[in-house]
């Protein structure tokens, strides 16, 4: 093959994988809910927006009582720790979310530096279910699982 045809399939090679990776990411972006269990009650959803690179912006709404609260996290997915922020103020808790491939990612939570879990994320083959395992440290609420339709 001519040096010329190399680089040219080369250059399609990339082109292909950029918008597969493209697509890829764009079948999570949107607006998630929450199914209410007897250990996670309560309406809560999730507004999922590409940011960060190759990450995402991850809005929660959710009320707690009469209060409804507004948690976000901006994140490149890369397994670096950022703070979650709640009502537009930092909470004291991180999350260093980390993708494992296109339906799968594991996150690290602290709060004031300390770990207080760990979750795993799984995204349906039909990219519309979220399930989420959470591990909270002990004294907290546990393993509780979580599932997301999106909308």
């Amino acid at each position: 093959m001519s040096a010329f045809r190399l680089k040219v399939a080369l250059a399609a090679s990339v082109l292909l994988l950029t918008i597969s990776a493209t697509l890829e990411a764009q079948l999570v972006v949107g607006t998630w809910v929450r199914t209410p269990t007897k250990t996670a009650p309560g309406m809560m959803t999730m507004m999922v927006e590409p940011c960060c690179g190759s990450g995402y912006k991850l809005t929660y709404r959710f009320a707690m009582g009469s209060n409804k609260t507004v948690m976000t996290v901006e994140s490149p997915f890369d397994g670096t720790e950022v703070p979650v922020l709640v009502n537009g103020k930092p909470s004291g808790e991180t999350m260093a979310i980390k993708r494992v491939d296109s339906h799968h990612s594991t996150t690290v939570i602290k709060m004031n530096g300390e770990p207080f879990g760990t979750s795993s994320a799984t995204l349906s083959a039909d990219d519309k279910t979220l399930t989420v395992i959470n591990e909270m440290a002990s004294g907290a609420a546990g393993k509780v699982t979580e599932t997301w339709t999106k909308q």
